[in-house]
């Protein structure tokens, strides 16, 4: 057995153990054991002014029987096999908030559940980690950045939280925007990657475009209408179409906080499982490009931390108040426990760590990690990453 091999089979057997510990629990969440012990950081305002830091959103909910699962592996060889074996890996992420797409976006971004309309384009209430991130550094616009769906998510690169200071977000791109700016009035082939919402198919915003955001086209990401149509073309998906703007920003901008929200997955809510386990294929594979070509970046390679994350699960097929893969309603073990990924700069690689976090921890750990305090967050960093 190789070692990849073998450190699939630890991540299944402490996911087994895990969730079987969740569900007898009675309170909740059963604390695992390390593989390894933790090693801090590297800490120094200059590690910190160096450092970058990527989030990819594992988005749109994943279980682990698709995934982590000895039954799930073999549709991410990529995390399983590259990934993995380069990283921490936390079998005990939980989500105690609201389980819809933005909104839990959204508490990923503010270390705070929120508790906005899932279905509404606003702010996050509570300063967003970008927020904190450019006020205490004192970084500029184009040193954080957001790659979304467009359900919403233009706003989530600024909160509605006045008082901290407002001006201080994400720039927000919206690849299917540019899309919709670069196609208007042409063909209509490129219609599926539009769409902006499987779970509720009566809410769908406009997706007009406009002259500013071709002018992001063309002077942000220094690329043609005419190189962007011919690339978009051919892509499958919207996150395809994501993962080759975010590669963009890193060649033309290389922000130092970039935050990618993939969706596909969500596709489950249309009920055809293939449909969700390709989702869940190909956003293994956008993560491990995405990693690859942050290492082959010089203003990447060597300094970037790298968090992967789902945003929450989806239904267990057993709950009968559920529908199986297909949502996330019920509120159960399996649509509210996950896991996350960290692996690059000062992580230790090849360990599991068993005991619970919640996703709100995301942001005090990226701000104790960079540098910057997020100081009205209720989550707490991840001792063994800071």
């Amino acid at each position: 057995m190789t070692a990849q091999s073998s450190f699939g089979r630890n991540i299944a057997e402490h996911l087994g153990r895990s969730r079987r510990d969740f569900l007898r629990g009675a309170a909740g969440v059963a604390l695992g054991s390390t593989l390894l012990s933790a090693s801090p950081f590297v800490r120094g305002a200059a590690a910190a002014k160096k450092r970058k830091v990527i989030v990819i959103t594992f988005g749109g909910g994943a279980r682990d029987q698709e995934t982590f699962a000895p039954e799930g592996q073999e549709n991410i060889p990529h995390l399983i096999h590259e990934l993995a074996p380069q990283a921490s890996f936390f079998t005990q992420v939980m989500n105690q908030g609201i389980l819809g797409h933005y909104v839990a976006t959204a508490s990923l971004a503010t270390g705070v559940y929120e508790t906005l309309n899932n279905f509404s384009a606003i702010p996050p209430e509570h300063p967003t980690v970008f927020e904190y991130f450019r006020k205490d550094l004192n970084r500029p616009p184009s040193d954080a950045w957001v790659v979304a769906p467009s359900n919403g998510f233009n706003r989530i690169g600024e909160s509605d939280y006045r008082s901290f200071g407002p001006g201080l977000g994400a720039r927000v791109v919206l690849p299917k925007h540019l899309l919709a700016a670069a196609m208007s009035g042409g063909a209509t082939d490129y219609a599926h990657l539009l769409r902006d919402n499987y779970e509720t198919p009566l809410y769908t915003p406009q997706l007009a475009g406009s002259e500013f955001e071709l002018q992001q086209l063309e002077m942000i990401l220094r690329l043609s209408v005419d190189d962007f149509k011919a690339h978009a073309l051919t892509l499958s998906s919207p996150d395809e179409l994501s993962m080759y703007i975010a590669r963009r920003l890193m060649q033309q901008e290389a922000p130092s906080l970039l935050w990618i929200t993939m969706h596909d997955i969500d596709v489950a809510h249309a009920g055809a499982y293939s449909l969700y386990i390709d989702g869940i294929r190909r956003t293994d594979r956008l993560c491990a490009e995405l990693w690859k070509a942050a290492q082959s970046e010089p203003e990447y390679a060597g300094n970037t931390t790298l968090f992967i994350l789902p945003d929450f699960g989806r239904d267990a097929d057993e709950d009968s108040g559920g529908n199986g893969f297909q949502h996330h309603r019920t509120g159960d073990a399996a649509s509210r426990t996950t896991w996350m990924m960290a692996l690059g700069a000062g992580v230790r690689q090849g360990v599991v760590y068993d005991q619970p976090m919640q996703s709100i921890d995301l942001v005090p750990t990226v701000g104790a990690m960079m540098g910057f305090s997020a100081a009205l967050s209720r989550g707490r960093p991840v001792k063994e990453l800071v």
